[in-house]
């Protein structure tokens, strides 16, 4: 099923690239709309036209053109020599790819699903994260670890977990969770000019899905800044803070609290690790009110994270406790109808909203 290219990569100079600044701009009106698939196939292009170190490597990525079709048409544009299909061997490729960053190319490493990457993590962890610190910032990494996270549908528990507090938790790698596609083409760009390895965490059931972008998105030097937060939707009344899909359910779930006259600020995270502290803060210092949303397991989640963060530096301007919607506490079950109640559902940040504006009956009054 898969090629194993054994070709010669990219032997020439290893002189470093400095990373581009990304800058921050104010956009203008939406031109057109794209899938976020189109938006990481057209980043991926664009980098690897402006940078010969740029190499992707992975499962089917070339001859198949990706599992999910996000490298559709490079090999054909690049060559077998910078577009590497690998035997089912994530520990191989994985290392082959952070050697190859040792030496100044700029790998992007595609999981099939971030699930895989279980069987990559000594690299991951040990290789890539710590050998700038241990070299005395001799050694740098500049690598991409990306792929499909998260739930996906009818896949099981091996198959739907969400890997953003695993590797958030690891000094030395930067996380970034998109969720639209001008996240997904904007991230993925700073991911691969960034120095350091980045891990970066796609949604399946996203990559269909189109979003409006404005020209300067589709500018070939649009770049968007690691560790800044955007505000998708203003609010007074109570801040939800969410990333990847579950943006999409906190922008749903506001428009139906708006009917009830409550005003939710929605945080699209963009970035996990960093994390802009100062934007929730603010935020919740606006607000007074804090709710969390993300898809994995509850404890030692990236929720928890935000709340420390909030009780640290924003206790006093709390009017109510903080809500955090996370994913059950379990493994994932297969059945559709259990799976549905196990990962988070617009309906559960709507309560958790009323409920910190004391808009409802709080779960402890009725236990």
């Amino acid at each position: 099923m898969l090629a194993i290219s054994r070709q010669r990569i990219l032997g020439q100079s290893f002189q470093k690239i400095r990373p581009a600044v990304p800058g921050l701009r104010s956009y203008s009106s939406a031109a057109k709309q794209i899938t976020v698939r189109e938006a990481l196939n057209s980043a991926l292009d664009e980098e690897m036209s402006a940078d010969p170190k740029v190499f992707l490597m992975g499962e089917e990525v070339g001859e198949y053109q990706g599992a999910y079709k996000i490298t559709k048409g490079l090999l054909e544009k690049y060559g077998p020599e910078r577009v590497l299909d690998t035997p089912i061997t994530e520990a191989g490729f994985t290392g082959i790819g952070v050697g190859a960053a040792y030496y100044g190319l700029k790998p992007v490493v595609e999981f099939m699903t971030f699930n895989f990457s279980m069987q990559a993590i000594d690299h991951i962890i040990n290789s890539a994260a710590k050998s700038n610190y241990m070299s005395a910032g001799q050694i740098s990494v500049p690598i991409v670890f990306r792929g499909p996270n998260g739930a996906a549908a009818g896949v099981g528990a091996q198959h739907s977990q969400c890997y953003a507090a695993w590797y958030a938790s690891c000094p030395g790698l930067k996380v970034l969770s998109p969720y639209n596609s001008e996240d997904a083409r904007g991230l993925l760009k700073a991911a691969i000019r960034d120095p350091d390895p980045v891990v970066f965490l796609e949604n399946e059931l996203l990559y269909g899905e189109s979003y409006p972008v404005s020209d300067e998105v589709l500018d070939s030097s649009f770049c968007l800044p690691i560790g800044k937060a955007k505000i998708e939707r203003e609010g007074k009344d109570v801040t939800i803070t969410a990333f990847s899909k579950m943006v999409g359910y906190a922008l749903k779930a506001a428009e139906i609290l708006e009917k009830d006259g409550i005003y939710a600020e929605v945080i699209n995270l963009r970035s996990i690790r960093p994390l802009d502290r100062s934007t929730i803060n603010a935020s919740v210092r606006k607000t007074n009110r804090l709710i969390t949303v993300e898809e994995g397991f509850p404890q030692h989640g990236v929720g928890a994270e935000i709340c420390a963060s909030v009780v640290e530096e924003s206790f006093a301007y709390l009017d109510a406790p903080v809500e955090r919607i996370a994913g059950a506490d379990v493994p994932m079950p297969y059945a559709a109808n259990l799976e549905r109640m196990a990962v988070p559902q617009v309906e559960d940040i709507v309560r958790a909203a009323k409920r910190a504006c004391y808009r409802s009956v709080p779960l402890a009054a009725t236990a």
